[in-house]
């Protein structure tokens, strides 16, 4: 855990072959640039993980359907950046189009429905809108609860932040 140098070298090195070999608006570029951003946002280098993200959106953007789930989950991990750099309004609304492609496309009990609601929970916590923060939480934890196994880790850490809120 923690060598992201490596993981960094390996995800640029999949980018120059793919920029290489393949159209400049190909998925796999995208999926290349959301893993290079994903790792910077590790390293805590949030502009370099927000320009990576960004530009994975671009191209899903350009070749995908308005609410394709790659959208969402790029939305999703530039909400998450933003929430990362303090800068809750643009995560915030990162994080409402994510929510909105996959209630749209998604049974109402799917997992990565309650992940938008969590992450939606979390900014608002950080946000100290406590209130907002627990029905959003909730909200996750009652897809969690139908959707998954009652062990599972997802379930836990929700159950774990309606806690630390209600204490709030």
């Amino acid at each position: 855990m923690g060598e992201y140098s490596k993981a960094l070298a390996s995800y640029q090195k999949a980018l120059e072959i793919f920029q290489k070999t393949l159209p400049s608006n190909h998925p796999d570029l995208a999926t290349s640039y959301n893993n290079i951003g994903l790792v910077y946002d590790n390293m805590e280098e949030y502009s370099k993980a927000l320009l990576s993200h960004e530009d994975a959106l671009e191209i899903f953007q350009k070749t995908l359907p308005s609410n394709h789930p790659n959208l969402a989950i790029s939305y999703n991990n530039i909400g998450s950046v933003y929430d990362n750099m303090g800068e809750y309004s643009r995560a915030l609304l990162s994080h409402g189009e994510a929510l909105e492609i996959r209630e749209k496309t998604l049974p109402s009990n799917h997992p990565s429905l309650a992940a938008s609601y969590n992450n939606i929970g979390s900014v608002y916590y950080n946000m100290n809108d406590y209130s907002k923060a627990l029905s959003y939480f909730e909200h996750a934890l009652d897809i969690f609860q139908r959707a998954l196994p009652p062990t599972h880790p997802n379930i836990k850490n929700v159950k774990n932040s309606i806690e630390v809120v209600k204490k709030k």
